[in-house]
């Protein structure tokens, strides 16, 4: 199955001219004045408070992970109070063709998550619904910060909002996100673990939090369309020309062996798929395929079964765009990474050339592109070092020219097409500073930037029996990027369907 581009015609990017990517802004977005009113409190994952709060990451890194067996109990109790086991949520209602948006890692209710909004709304106009990728509230997942961080944001968004948990939505037992999204209570008490570990983390685990009088009410006051939309923390959704499938992936970014048997299931037919994970299969030049407790399979050998059709694997998590066109079998399957909803962004200058999975660098996507990644961390560490002059400092036409030299390839854009000392001295130094996973987990308030260039993005997917084509739109920041959003990936994936 092949890949196409769609028809040529005039696009503005960030790929094609730095303006597009808000490095210029002389006119500011409104997103300030969709915030909550007052002043913001500060967030730090180094205050104890915070840290205790998610103290579920590292007792399942340490002592083992029960979040396998919790969930189960969540899927159990959900499939006793529905009277069903079935985990389909049908929207054939939408007819041969719809489409919908996508939005991953978003909330975090800082001014990153409210620019990303007026895009979406505007080019969300006529869409059915909206799916939130992975992460839906940080920093614990708390059922209280619904009102801020998802219902006010989205509040003016017409649709129903789906969800597919990440692993900080599990930070609370995965209680807010099975509140708001299914309806569901905490059907059992504590988790029982074995041995002198099992029983430790028994006592330590975090429960999810209790929610307050208020928060319902508020969020559907903000949220005119607020309603339970999932019937579990994994799920399926059938339309016309193609199967949706939303997997839990915990913390750890695994799955339990009856989620496992069931995402088999449920993949089988010749149906046209689209996964949807809480962590990307391909993802930094490397490939991770979804462990299945128990089970001799993963998640990606169920997506590259050519008996399953699946079209696309869209994973949050990481805070940027990326796509994967990798062939497998005589076709292609879109491996994407979606996670720049709203929390703060992850590099793309640390990633590799790309040669992973049978696919080039020539055919690999990024946003930000590289160079701007690499400009923009010049920039936030001389600004955070408190740096009077210039001197880590590097402009994007010549962060781009150091990328393809590194590369090996021509710049993104066009313009100067080779690197000065100063900057290869300087991209060199640079790329050594923190900015990976590491370094976001406990210092990422050091790299939240609330000024464009934000380099936030949705997508938006529109679906036909033929195609599904997939637009990744920008988020800067700025006002002439909310008018009128960049595209920054745009491609189209044939279904052999009838148009």
């Amino acid at each position: 199955m092949a890949t196409t581009e769609p028809p040529a015609e005039e696009r503005v990017s960030s790929r094609h001219d730095e303006r597009f990517a808000g490095w210029e802004c002389p006119e500011p977005g409104t997103f300030r004045d969709l915030m909550p009113p007052g002043p913001q409190p500060k967030f730090s994952w180094l205050r104890p408070t915070i840290l205790w709060s998610a103290r579920n990451d590292p007792l399942v890194r340490f002592m083992g992970d029960p979040t396998d067996e919790q969930r189960q109990q969540w899927v159990a109790a959900q499939r006793e109070r529905r009277g069903t086991s079935d985990l389909t949520i049908d929207r054939t209602d939408l007819g041969d063709s719809f489409s919908c948006l996508i939005a991953g890692d978003t909330g975090e209710g800082t001014p990153p998550q409210y620019a990303v909004v007026p895009g979406l709304l505007k080019k969300g106009e006529g869409t059915a619904f909206l799916v939130a990728l992975s992460d839906v509230i940080y920093p614990i997942g708390d059922v209280n910060d619904y009102v801020d961080k998802f219902a006010r944001p989205y509040g003016a968004y017409p649709g129903p909002v789906y969800a597919v948990p990440g692993n900080h939505d599990w930070y609370d037992g995965l209680g807010g996100f099975m509140r708001i999204f299914c309806g569901a209570e905490w059907p059992a008490g504590r988790l029982r673990g074995t041995g002198v570990k099992g029983r430790l983390r028994e006592r330590l685990w975090r429960q999810p939090s209790v929610l307050a009088d208020e928060t319902l009410e508020r969020c559907r006051e903000l949220r005119a369309a607020m309603q339970e939309t999932l019937p579990g923390p994994y799920w399926t959704m059938e339309t016309g020309p193609v199967r949706f499938i939303g997997i839990d992936t915990g913390i750890r970014g695994t799955l339990d062996g009856e989620q496992g048997d069931w995402l088999r299931e449920v993949s089988r037919g010749a149906k046209p798929k689209i996964l949807l994970t809480g962590k990307p299969l391909i993802v930094n030049n490397l490939q991770d395929p979804g462990l299945i407790a128990g089970r001799d399979f993963t998640v990606d050998d169920v997506v590259r079964d050519p008996e399953n059709n699946y079209v696309a694997a869209i994973g949050g998590d990481i805070h940027n765009y990326q796509r994967y066109p990798a062939p497998v079998n005589g076709r292609t399957i879109q491996y994407i990474v979606s996670g720049g909803g709203g929390a703060f962004m992850h590099a793309t200058h640390t990633i590799p050339k790309v040669d992973v999975a049978g696919v080039s660098e020539d055919e690999f996507k990024c946003y930000p592109i590289r160079g701007d990644s690499l400009s923009f961390y010049s920039r936030l560490y001389s600004r955070k070092l408190a740096l009077r002059s210039p001197l880590l400092q590097i402009a994007p036409e010549q962060a781009s020219a150091y990328i393809a030299d590194r590369c090996n390839t021509d710049p993104t854009r066009g313009g100067t097409k080779r690197a000065l000392l100063r900057t290869r001295l300087r991209g060199s130094f640079v790329g050594l500073l923190p900015s990976g996973r590491t370094f976001h987990k406990y210092l990422s308030e050091f790299a939240t930037w609330v000024e464009p260039p934000l380099f936030k993005h949705f997508l938006r997917l529109d679906v036909s029996p033929a195609e599904v084509r997939i637009r990744c739109f920008a988020a800067t920041g700025c006002g002439a990027q909310e008018k009128d959003p960049p595209v920054e990936d745009d491609f189209v994936i044939p279904l052999g369907g009838r148009g």
